[in-house]
């Protein structure tokens, strides 16, 4: 199986959205379909995510302005995973940056300090545990090395639950990439990889 992974742009939108019309949840259910929109760098103030709908224009919006950072995995021509990676600093205001990401900083930390954060995987079905994550965190490690990052961070519960509940992944995926443990906001653990 050969994977390709792409870079969000506003170009693949289409695959993005095709992917979460019809492959990127557990439960099959429209109602469901989060889109990815509330890791991003737009603020939430305002927004109304309350359906799939609203969510998948915002999505659009999102993707289109490059408040939405990720990477698509695919296999041929079909979008088989995602990962949502954005600059930490970006993404505080988001829907879920106010709950995790204010807590998830050390006191010492400096400004100064560049972290790409990975919020999210999403891989379809039929490709589970073929390494479409694995590959998708290294795609993102790489870029963020060549982006001049410091650090990359992921956020994943300390006790893997299940797919749906748990879409930053487990910890052994980040164990298996290089990373550390770096500190504990309960219930998830930072799991952090020095890039320089």
């Amino acid at each position: 199986m050969e994977l390709i992974i792409k870079k969000l742009s506003p170009e693949l939108l289409d695959d993005f959205l095709k992917f979460f019309d019809e492959t990127a949840h557990n439960t099959q259910k429209v109602e469901d379909r989060c889109y990815c929109v509330g890791w991003g760098s737009a603020r939430y103030d305002g927004q109304d995510f309350s359906t799939a709908q609203k969510r998948r224009d915002a999505a659009i919006a999102y993707v289109r302005g490059n408040d939405l950072q990720g990477y698509l995995a695919y296999c041929g021509e079909k979008v088989v995973g995602w990962c949502n990676a954005n600059t930490k600093a970006l993404c505080r205001e988001c829907q879920y940056g106010k709950m995790y990401l204010g807590c998830a900083d050390r006191p010492e930390a400096s400004p100064d300090i560049r972290v790409k954060s990975v919020f999210c995987f999403v891989v379809a079905p039929e490709m589970r545990r073929q390494g479409v994550a694995e590959r998708l965190l290294r795609s993102v490690c790489e870029d963020a090395r060549q982006e001049g990052f410091d650090y990359v961070e992921a956020y994943p519960n300390k006790s893997f639950v299940d797919t749906l509940f748990d879409c930053m992944g487990p910890r052994k995926l980040y164990e298996k990439e290089g990373f550390a443990p770096a500190y504990e906001i309960e219930p998830k653990v930072v799991m952090r990889k020095e890039l320089k």
